[in-house]
């Protein structure tokens, strides 16, 4: 079962973009979830997780500037990216932490750039 992260686009920097991720109870359930991104020729990295009672962990790359929520009931798990950067862009996909192998959708694409 994919998990889809949707709400991507293209921002200028110091922009901001809200990425949304779904899934089925199943899926989420009491499972840590996290953001993971990968840039052209890099490889996938997590940027921000929340554990099933909300506590956060992110990158020291984004921290202050990315905030990850979940909303238990609806199964739906947001990234908040503010103050964007020309580095920030990628893909990014939502998954458990550890990440499911089976779960890997096919990602939103955030470009900053001006």
């Amino acid at each position: 079962v994919q998990l889809q992260a949707s709400g991507g686009g293209l921002v200028q920097p110091g922009g901001s973009l809200r990425l949304s991720c779904a899934a089925s109870g199943r899926i989420f359930g009491t499972a840590t979830v996290a953001w993971y991104r990968q840039a052209p020729g890099k490889q996938r990295e997590m940027v921000a997780a929340i554990t099933n009672d909300g506590r956060t962990n992110y990158a020291d790359s984004v921290r202050g500037r990315f905030a990850i929520t979940r909303d238990s009931a609806k199964n739906i798990v947001s990234l908040q990216m503010s103050s964007l950067e020309p580095e920030d862009t990628a893909v990014y996909y939502c998954n458990t932490a550890p990440p499911r192998e089976n779960c890997w959708g096919q990602g939103t694409q955030v470009t900053v750039s001006s």
